[in-house]
């Protein structure tokens, strides 16, 4: 029988508890990227918590709103700075179903938010990775930990589900 010193184990139960809650809020947003979907919107969702508790949520409605702003992360940050009264949320951790595009990137870094988490990527505009890499430049004052692929497969089915919907339709919608 092996020993596994204790400070390991504890290391390893703080991590399996920060997986279940990224689970937990991504599992949020994805809740959130369904209400989107519903609304004939890209179905992306994103949540912002801080302390365990959420404090900003949105979904995209820019179609809805006609405005480009209208991302759910761009709303989701907006609703948190309102909750803390600072635009800084520096203790916070923004979760969303899909890569940021640059926008929201560039929304995340100027928020100062240390950490993100998202499900599945975005090959055509993430700017966490997929296209270019935004958060973790040097020539940036602040770097953002990522979290990525949590739920990915259920992120990803959604988008793919919605973009078929909307192709069998004709309809045109894009990230």
């Amino acid at each position: 029988m092996c020993c596994i010193p204790k400070l390991m184990r504890i290391s390893s139960i703080s991590t399996l508890m920060k997986i279940s809650m990224d689970e937990h809020f991504v599992q949020q947003a994805l809740a959130l990227a369904s209400q989107a979907f519903a609304a004939n919107e890209v179905p992306i969702g994103c949540v912002i918590a801080h302390n365990g508790e959420i404090i900003g949520a949105g979904f995209n409605l820019r179609n809805t709103k006609k405005n480009t702003l209208y991302h759910a992360e761009i709303i989701a940050i907006d609703r948190a700075s309102e909750v803390l009264g600072d635009w800084r949320l520096e203790d916070c951790t923004l979760y969303v179903t899909v890569e940021p595009c640059p926008m929201c990137a560039g929304a995340i870094l100027q928020a100062r938010i240390p950490r993100l988490v998202y499900g599945a990527a975005n090959p055509k505009a993430g700017a966490v990775g997929s296209v270019v890499n935004l958060l973790n430049n040097p020539a940036f004052n602040h770097q953002v930990q990522v979290v990525s692929g949590i739920m990915e497969a259920e992120c990803a089915g959604l988008m793919t589900e919605f973009f078929k919907k909307f192709r069998k339709n004709n309809d045109h919608i894009s990230l």
